[in-house]
């Protein structure tokens, strides 16, 4: 079948509005690390059926498949080449079905995450994934990634989220697996091979999502600290204390701080000079009770020297103006170049000396670098934002030499949720085992013998 063939079979699948061409195509939005998108060729399907006849055309056609859904990954996992097929779930987004007794709902994959929040409001459920890229962020791509957020520390990250799931396999074959239960021990989890695969086993369709009631009380503070021990203290002492209630524990160190606060910037909610400083979020359900005993939980840390400094905002207004400072990474990419971003994730514990050791490597090739430290504590995962002030050949690379190399004698891991597309597959062996890579390539190899489904990306397959 040659190239107009094989175009014209795409369009009778997917119709005319189905099908983007050329310019279409690569003036596309193509993500925040990429500078274009390469391939010329774009299918939208608008349903499963869709999604699997394309795919078995693109299988017996030895055609490479990259599968893209909001565009707000960090890791290159949705870089095309020219010959790329990409596959859009832009859409497939639709909600199927609330079940507000068994509090689950089965949604599409290109549901933007943020719209799928705001129809769950005025049933007084939530759906408790939240993240920066809420606005953008489709829930399939969430799944495919296994996205993490500023709530993980309560409710977990997407693979606790996702009861089950329905995906295409790469040749075309429907694995539906749209389990409700929260118990369901009856063989292998199948779902569990597609969440976090980065597109590279199957394409996600439709997914069963877990809901939670909506809480009734939120209550939040800016915390200062004088040292990463009174961090991880403080982490222990609101977790203790706030009998469950504890949803968010966000860092941010002095750097990160006082770039956001600089002038005709953010205002500092407190003043002075602090290494640290902790977003931290308790949700609950009864206000006249959590009100109070979040304060007491504040009040308590202050006098017993674990904290230096707090502020509770008082309105909705303020409230969003804290997380504003955590949120809000304008001005840190305009700061910082050529801006690089990494997240990775430890034990709490080996947070300092990692910091540490990450700071003196860095500084000992660019004393006149900037980075900051900034994270989900609570899940033992930091982020990093570097920007060493040099453009020559190899800088890039060195800075990720020294981002990542001091992970491996603490176990810790190159990728705490963002996952690793093309960005960070050369360090992949830094956090798996030999063995461990040896199965992933040999469930690629059962899953997507002729490696259609996003080649390249997470690992090289040996031959």
């Amino acid at each position: 079948m040659d190239r107009t063939d094989f175009i014209d079979r795409l369009r009778q699948i997917v119709g005319e509005r189905g099908l983007l061409e050329g310019d279409e195509v690569s003036s596309r939005y193509p993500g925040y690390f990429m500078e274009k998108v390469e391939s010329r060729l774009m299918v939208r399907p608008a349903s499963t059926d869709e999604v699997s006849e394309v795919l078995r055309l693109c299988n017996e056609q030895d055609q490479s498949v990259v599968t893209q859904g909001g565009m707000s990954g960090w890791v290159r996992a949705t870089q095309t080449e020219a010959d790329d097929l990409i596959l859009s779930m832009e859409r497939m987004n639709g909600i199927e079905e609330l079940d507000t007794v068994n509090r689950t709902v089965v949604v599409q994959a290109g549901v933007v995450l943020q719209s799928l929040q705001e129809s769950l409001e005025e049933q007084g459920l939530i759906f408790p994934l939240d993240l920066g890229g809420r606005g953008s962020c489709q829930v399939g791509g969430n799944a495919a990634t296994n996205a993490g957020g500023i709530r993980v520390i309560r409710y977990g990250m997407m693979r606790s989220l996702v009861l089950g799931l329905e995906a295409v396999m790469a040749d075309g074959t429907v694995i539906s697996s749209m389990n409700k239960m929260l118990k369901n021990n009856s063989g292998y989890d199948i779902k569990q091979l597609f969440l976090g695969s980065e597109g590279t086993l199957g394409v996600i369709t439709r997914l069963v999502l877990r809901l939670f009631e909506q809480p009734s009380s939120e209550n939040a503070a800016m915390v200062a600290l004088r040292d990463f021990d009174s961090v991880a203290r403080f982490l222990r002492f609101m977790d203790s204390r706030l009998g469950g209630k504890l949803s968010a524990f966000e860092v941010l160190d002095a750097s990160f701080y006082g770039i956001n606060t600089g002038p005709g910037r953010e205002r500092p909610p407190i003043e002075g000079d602090y290494p640290f400083y902790v977003i931290t979020e308790a949700l609950g359900f009864d206000s006249t009770i959590d009100d109070p005993q979040f304060e007491r939980v504040l009040m308590a840390a202050l006098e017993e020297g674990i904290i230096a400094d707090a502020v509770v905002p008082k309105s909705q207004t303020e409230r969003h103006a804290i997380w504003q400072l955590r949120e809000n990474l304008e001005h840190v990419v305009s700061d910082l170049q050529p801006f690089q971003a990494f997240d990775v994730s430890m034990p709490v514990g080996d947070m300092e000396s990692y910091m540490q050791a990450v700071t003196a490597r860095f500084k000992a090739s660019w004393p006149d670098g900037k980075l900051c430290f900034l994270g989900h504590v609570g899940d033992g995962n930091l982020h990093i934002a570097v920007g060493c002030g040099s453009n020559a050949a190899g800088a890039r690379r060195e800075v990720e030499h020294c981002v990542y190399e001091p992970l491996a004698s603490i176990g810790g891991s190159i990728s705490a949720e963002h996952g690793i597309g093309l960005e960070k597959k050369d360090f992949l062996s830094l956090s798996r085992t030999r063995e461990e890579l040896e199965l992933m390539q040999l469930l690629k190899r059962c899953m997507d013998p002729r490696g259609i489904l996003n080649p390249g990306k997470v690992f090289d397959l040996t031959r």
